[in-house]
Formats: C-alpha cells, sequence, structure tokens
C-alpha cells in the first residue's frame, strides 16, 4: 500500500485565518486526484475520500481514517469496487460508514444510454469486513426506466440504515427538470423502497441531505420554477423519509436561467436553527447565508459571503460548540490570468459573522471544498493543481 503524499503541514487559528499555509496533500502523486469528502467511520474517527485517476485513465475511489482528529491519517484504502467511477466534482463520490460495520461507497459513472449522452448512473459498492474487501457495483436504480441517475447524497437514519436522495429521469410531469428520489438501506441486500419526492427539480446541481439530532429528514436542492426560476427550495420529513412537506424557498433569488448552474446547495443545523449556503446570480450574484430559526416555516433574508460575484460551490459544517464554518471557490486575478482560491467564514451559532478570509494563495489554484469537523477542529479539504496534475489537499483548522 502507497504511504500517503505528506507536504508542508502548519497549523493556525480558525478564528483569524492569517495564514495561507501550504496544506498537506492525501492524494498519491502523479494523479489526477478529485472530488474530495468528509466524513467519520462508525468509532467516530474522521475519515476523507477522494478520487484517483491513473495515468492509464483508471479511477477508483480512496479514503483514509484518522483516529487522531487529523493529525495523521492512516494509508489510504482503495475502493476496489469502484472501477470505472466518473470524476465529477459536484457529483462527488460518497463513503458511508454504517453503525453496524459495513461501509458504503456510492459514486457515479457514465450510463452511455443512446436516450441521453449526457446521462449518468449512480451505483453504490459495500464491504462488509471493514473496507478489505468490496462487494461488486451495484446500480441505485434497476428500473429499465430510470436510464439517468445522478448528483447523489447520503446520509445516516437513526435507526442505522442509510439512506441517498438523486436526481432521475423518471417523472410524469412534460416540463423541463428531474425528479428528486429517496429510498433507504435495508441491512446488507442494498438500496430499496424507493419513491419519488418532488419533480422538476434542475438536473444539474447537487443535493443535500441531512437528518438532524431529532430524526427529521432535510433536502434541499435548486427548484425549477414556474418552468424558469432556478432557485433553493427546503423539504422536511419527520417520517424517515415517507412523506416530505411542500417545498419552500429558501431565498426568493428569481433567478431566471436556461442552463445549467451546475452549484447545489449545502446545510447544517445546530440548537439555533438551520443554516444555509448557495449560489445564485437572482437579486445579486455569489454565494449567500440564511437561516430558519423554525425548521423551515421561515428563513432569514439573504447575506453575500463573498466579494467575488462568481464565488461558487459552498459547503458548510457545524463545530462541536455549535459555530458555522463555510467554504467555497472564488476567482482570483493573477497578472493577466485568473485563478480561483478557497474562501472561509466563521460564524457564531446564531449566524454572525466572526471572520471572513481565503484560506488558499492567490498564486494556487484550488477549488471545490468540502467541511467537516473532527472534535473541537475544522478542516477544509479541496482540489488543488499540483504541476500539471491536481491533488487532494487538506487544511487543519484549531480553534
Amino acid at each position: 500500500m502507497k504511504m500517503i503524499w505528506i507536504a508542508v503541514i502548519i497549523f493556525f487559528t480558525a478564528c483569524t485565518v492569517r495564514e495561507k499555509p501550504t496544506a498537506r496533500f492525501l492524494s498519491h502523486p502523479d494523479v489526477a486526484a478529485s472530488c474530495p469528502y468528509i466524513t467519520h467511520d462508525a468509532a467516530g474517527n474522521l475519515a476523507i475520500s477522494w478520487i484517483e485517476t491513473d495515468t492509464a485513465d483508471n479511477s477508483y475511489i480512496y479514503y483514509t481514517v484518522s483516529a487522531d482528529q487529523g493529525e495523521t491519517f492512516a494509508a489510504p484504502v482503495q475502493v476496489t469496487g469502484s472501477a470505472g467511477v466518473y470524476p465529477h466534482d459536484e457529483n462527488l463520490p460518497k463513503v458511508l460508514f454504517k453503525p453496524d460495520g459495513s461501509i458504503i461507497a456510492m459514486f457515479g459513472t457514465e450510463a452511455n444510454d443512446a436516450r441521453n449522452k449526457y446521462a449518468g448512473k449512480v451505483m453504490y459498492t459495500q464491504s462488509f469486513d471493514s473496507g478489505r474487501t468490496w462487494q461488486p457495483a451495484m446500480p441505485l436504480v434497476t428500473d429499465t426506466a430510470g436510464y439517468d441517475q445522478r448528483y447523489f447524497d447520503m446520509a445516516l437514519l437513526p435507526n442505522g440504515e442509510a439512506a441517498a436522495i438523486w436526481l432521475d429521469n423518471r417523472k410524469v410531469a412534460s416540463a423541463e427538470g428531474s425528479t428528486l428520489y429517496f429510498a433507504r438501506t435495508n441491512g446488507r441486500n442494498g438500496f430499496g423502497d424507493a419513491s419519488p419526492v418532488v419533480e422538476t427539480v434542475c438536473q444539474c446541481c447537487r443535493t443535500k441531505l441531512l437528518v438532524d439530532d431529532k430524526g427529521a429528514v432535510h433536502v434541499v436542492y435548486r427548484d425549477i420554477i414556474n418552468d424558469s426560476i432556478r432557485d433553493m427550495v427546503h423539504q422536511v420529513s419527520v417520517d424517515n423519509g415517507q412523506h416530505f412537506s411542500p417545498p419552500v424557498r429558501i431565498s426568493a433569488d428569481n433567478w431566471v436561467v436556461n442552463g445549467c448552474p451546475h452549484t447545489g446547495p449545502t446545510l447544517g443545523v445546530n440548537k439555533t436553527g438551520l443554516h444555509f449556503a448557495w449560489f445564485t446570480m437572482g437579486h445579486g450574484k455569489g454565494v449567500f447565508y440564511c437561516r430558519s430559526v423554525d425548521n423551515g416555516n421561515a428563513y432569514t433574508q439573504k447575506e453575500s459571503l463573498s466579494g467575488a460575484p462568481m464565488a461558487k460551490h459552498p459547503q458548510l459544517t457545524v463545530g462541536a460548540n455549535g459555530d458555522v464554518y463555510i467554504a467555497w471557490d472564488e476567482p482570483v486575478k493573477v497578472g493577466d490570468d485568473f485563478n480561483s482560491r478557497i474562501g472561509f467564514v466563521h460564524k457564531s451559532p446564531d449566524g454572525k459573522t466572526i471572520s471572513s478570509s481565503p484560506l488558499t494563495s492567490d498564486s494556487a489554484y484550488a477549488n471545490f471544498p468540502v467541511v467537516g469537523t473532527a472534535g473541537n477542529k475544522v478542516l477544509v479539504v479541496y482540489k488543488q493543481r499540483v504541476g500539471k496534475g491536481t491533488g487532494v489537499a487538506c487544511q487543519v483548522l484549531q480553534p
């Protein structure tokens, strides 16, 4: 097993974020690495996954576990059942550790379907021996009428089973858009009981699934409203996904666009309520934030998080003390060209901004960040150019 490639490690405080340090790289050198994702294993240890594509164009999911809150990482594990995973930073693969010790890796592949040349297929593979071996990959949808599935998310339900949402071509309405589907696992039998949640969802932006500490299941996605408006919508279920509340916009941006934004919403929850971040170009441009203190009945007025109008791809997490951390990527001009850097904001539990500063230097090219927690630490993991390739870089922020 190859050892982790680690660059310089520099620690700094999350409250001031004065430094722009070079992060450690978790991916192997001389590969095209992308699509990082942060989660935790069944013991609560930090786990980070990503995709690597080698020079022979072979792509696999890898993941590493840290037993000391990001100080050190174990050698990466290759998810052998993920062969053929298609690297897509909005449709990034997810690894989920169930309480019974099994692991699920879900990922997108190309469908190669004549009915839609851009169609994708969502697959998943399971391990029942702590990642040593993996079952053959299974399609999330076996219905032959379903030829396009993508932009999925997974989360654990209170009973220890996994839930998944995704965008699907199957629908009744003739209007543009996809259908948001929901399914859950049944032990080692994998996913079943799939059911539609809502139709005419924007077909090109990632979705977000969150289960709060009371067991409520939240979904957030970009909807197509009145055939032309593409705004973010929230729904909640209090019966494990059997029924969902009607869709409600988190912000009336009224963004009219006949195209694919390719940047979805993010969501976190703490004792003060729900916290959202998203990209829009309606009534302002860039990454915005709002919250709801009444479980989605009403939402605060949106707040701009970045001065860059084309800031995109926000991701959000809630720390152990309830503080909210949001990262995104934004263009930055360097000479006559543009690079991409990671923006970052730290908010109090009630949404007040404590600090805001870029995490990466203007001279680097970094994008598609994800954020997560490990104990009282916050981590930001992102894709960064390395020579002619890309690596998955990690920064650990210590309050």
